[in-house]
């Protein structure tokens, strides 16, 4: 294979991403999360996601909060960053970072009816329970930093801003988050996410004044130059990857429910770059080739939460120890689900 197959392997993939992400996923997810870290009280973070709140309802809500996002393992970067930048327990923040792309409705519900119901129903079970344990841990882990954190976040001093108008604009941001995932004609795009867009404007300059506005922008933008690139970077060099690992090599190693094929499949699933649902007709094909159902259920595990350049960005984010970990987690917790469904679902 030469080296030109590759780069334009890279450069496909590339432009199919930036074709079909950037402007209805990323762009509204970086706005939400530059929302997150700016206008929105640490308090309110904090209750809900921070290291000293009810670990009942911080893991809880961050294990399902994902259900309604139709977002992909990069999309959920800006927001996984936004809610950690503002104060968020490393737990919960990850919890959430793995759940919402593994379990959105829309990709429970299309697996369900393309791989069937049992794989859609062992996904959605497996994820949740995975993001908790993954949280759990990673909790655990780094205790004492999440501990200096939050007070170091206590001591800070934030403006006031009234609640409603906070929820108000999240609700917006986030319809048009969703929406912009779920509508595909670009007709009903402008129809629907048009007006949407232009009220989430009016309503940030009623109740937003230019200072609050201005640290929005900028924390916006501040996620952004940190994010965009390091993805563009991966996406190119995840094209390569898959270019080198063709899927009969892959089917070769995962045609059974070993520790070793699942593992195989979890790694691969973590080297890939899967869109939102695109992971299922991928799968779809290689079961109809022979891949055991462990590996599908590891590799739809591991592949939503995890791609190259997914990996380089939780690295920025949150440092190369914590990222080293998760990673790690990420991958046994999906070869153990694999290996366990398989030999006792699946038998």
């Amino acid at each position: 294979m030469t080296i030109e197959v590759l780069l334009m392997a890279g450069f496909e993939t590339l432009k199919e991403y930036l074709a079909l992400h950037v402007l209805m996923c990323l762009v509204p997810a970086f706005f939400l999360a530059g929302a997150v870290a700016s206008l929105f009280s640490r308090e309110s973070v904090l209750r809900y996601f921070g290291s000293d709140a009810p670990k009942c309802i911080s893991y809880s809500v961050a294990s399902v909060s994902g259900v309604l996002l139709a977002v992909c393992s990069c999309t959920v970067l800006p927001l996984f960053a936004g809610i950690y930048k503002r104060g968020a327990g490393i737990g919960p923040a990850t919890t959430f970072l793995f759940s919402a792309p593994a379990i959105n409705l829309l990709a429970i519900v299309y697996t369900a009816k393309i791989l069937g119901f049992d794989i859609g129903a062992a996904r959605a079970v497996a994820a949740v329970g995975m993001s908790i344990v993954i949280g759990l841990v990673m909790a655990m882990v780094f205790r004492s930093e999440d501990k200096a954190k939050v007070r170091a976040m206590t001591l800070a001093v934030e403006n006031e801003i009234n609640p409603a108008h906070q929820a108000g604009l999240f609700a917006l941001l986030l319809a048009i988050l969703v929406l912009g995932g779920i509508i595909d004609a670009w007709m009903w795009r402008g129809l629907v996410l048009g007006p949407l867009v232009i009220l989430t404007v009016y309503v940030s300059v009623k109740w937003f004044d230019d200072e609050q506005i201005h640290d929005w922008m900028y924390e916006t933008w501040d996620l952004t130059k940190k994010i965009f690139p390091l993805l563009l970077v991966g996406v190119f060099f995840a094209g390569m990857i898959l270019q080198l690992l063709p899927s009969d090599l892959v089917v070769r190693f995962v045609g059974g429910n070993s520790v070793q094929s699942n593992l195989v499949a979890s790694v691969a699933a973590a080297l890939m770059y899967f869109a939102t649902l695109t992971e299922v007709p991928i799968i779809d094909s290689l079961m109809k080739l022979g891949m055991g159902s462990g590996p599908v259920l590891a590799m739809l595990l591991a592949g939503p939460a995890l791609s190259l350049p997914n990996m380089i960005v939780i690295g920025r984010v949150v440092g190369l120890k914590k990222a080293t970990v998760y990673i790690i987690l990420t991958a046994i917790m999906a070869t153990i689900a694999g290996f366990v469904a398989g030999n006792i679902l699946w038998r």
